[in-house]
């Protein structure tokens, strides 16, 4: 029955992997890696991402592993979701509406023995989509220069991971990801002047490696019915066995015919060092208060890109810096064991402010501000009443000086199905 089931979790992931990828229209999915995707899942999603020292037998908290370890023997734990997002881009007088529908994680979480959580999952890293141009008038003449910018993909996680109580309170995990994807950008112009030729740049990776992401947590009961949980994680930070190219093109519009130049740099894309620390308060299991502090070292990554003065394909010390992220958040449920539906909801409500971690045109790029809330909606029948449906409302800003102001609404639904699967029945 366990390989049977081990099986079909493999299985199901297997599948899932195939649409794990969220999405994003974003200009900015077009430095660095992508857009960052914060990893929250259902239950801290409405916290904006709340997780160092969230611990609970009912959650995944993928993020800091070392919670695993709360599982109880006999849950076995599902959590997915899909979101939906409208996002209203503007720049100068000019504004752009966009709308996106994604997939957005699978993670299961069960126990092998006392004290001893495994979880596996899927989990997007960053995402990459966009397209836009912009043209101009060459010089007093009456011809103009487009020039179109597009790109697709990101990278994502496939993790397995497990968490271990090793003293009373205090608890240590590992997650061990393949991390995999690529990405395809593509600079192109071009000019309503036949005689003039089109030059076209593409950029593209393809990544096939490993992460590595380490957690603690310890819980201190400070009085009857009141905790105090302190989390840390850490992330190792290497480079990916990747080799990004760029292929130059340039089309005689009058022959057709192409020159090509291609320039690769050898194990040139990285992901940095990455150190968080939290704490949560927890009173009566009820009221949940808790704040995260992330730092991920961009600054001493170097990124690939071309050298403006000697217009060299080469990695540059000059493109990434580093990236704070502070988050806030609460989970407050009236009465879990009250036979009124409402005082059984978890209502939750965060916020949480980012720094960019990378330049545009060697000005800082968007800061990122998030405030958020969200429901856990208890699911009950004769033969479940464990499982929660989350759903969760965000509201995310990214804005830079000069360049374009984001803002985008989502909404997130997401399933955690927690079964006793490994009870056993007095009467068959």
């Amino acid at each position: 029955m366990k390989k049977l089931l081990f099986s079909s979790i493999l299985l199901g992931f297997g599948t899932l992997s195939i649409i794990a990828q969220s999405g994003t229209k974003s200009p900015y999915s077009q430095y660095g890696l992508g857009i960052l995707s914060d990893q929250s899942q259902g239950f801290n999603r409405g916290m904006s991402g709340l997780f160092q020292g969230f611990r609970s037998g009912n959650q995944v908290n993928m993020q800091n592993p070392a919670s695993y370890s709360a599982v109880d023997s006999l849950s076995m734990i599902f959590d997915a979701a899909v979101s939906g997002e409208i996002t209203n881009f503007k720049e100068g007088g000019s504004k752009v509406n966009a709308k996106t529908a994604n997939f957005e994680y699978a993670t299961a979480l069960f126990r092998v023995f006392p004290k001893f959580g495994v979880s596996i999952g899927i989990v997007p890293y960053t995402n990459i989509g966009y397209s836009y141009s912009t043209s101009q008038i060459i010089g007093t003449s009456s011809y103009t220069a487009t020039t179109s910018h597009e790109g697709e993909g990101g990278f994502r996680q496939a993790y397995l991971g497990m968490g271990y109580e090793f003293f009373k309170g205090f608890s240590l995990g590992v997650n061990a990801s393949y991390f995999w994807g690529d990405y395809e950008r593509s600079v192109i112009m071009t000019s309503s002047d036949a005689y003039v030729n089109t030059l076209r740049k593409e950029y593209s990776a393809e990544v096939s490696s490993y992460k590595l992401d380490f957690g603690a947590q310890y819980r201190q009961k400070l009085g009857k019915n009141d905790f105090l949980t302190i989390g840390a994680t850490f992330g190792l930070g290497h480079k990916l066995n990747a080799d990004p190219s760029l292929s130059v093109i340039n089309i005689d519009t009058q022959t057709g015919v192409a020159g090509i130049t291609i320039d690769s740099i050898s194990n040139g894309l990285s992901i940095p060092m990455t150190y968080g620390a939290g704490l949560a308060y927890s009173h009566n299991n009820s009221l949940t208060i808790g704040a995260d502090y992330q730092l991920q070292c961009w600054g001493s990554e170097e990124y690939p890109m071309v050298n403006e003065v000697t217009n060299n394909y080469e990695l540059s010390k000059d493109f990434y810096k580093d990236r704070h992220k502070f988050t806030v958040g609460a989970e407050w449920v009236p009465n879990l064991m009250s036979r009124r539906f409402l005082n059984r909801v978890h209502y939750r409500i965060g916020a949480s402010y980012a720094t960019p971690y990378y330049k545009v045109h060697k000005k800082d790029g968007p800061k990122e501000m998030t405030v958020s809330a969200g429901f856990g909606i208890p699911l009950v029948n004769s033969w479940n009443n464990r499982s929660v449906l989350n759903v969760s409302f965000q509201w995310v800003n990214r804005a830079a000086e000069n360049l374009v102001t984001e803002n985008s609404f989502r909404v997130t639904i997401g399933l955690t199905f927690n079964e006793r699967w490994f009870a056993k029945w007095k009467v068959d």
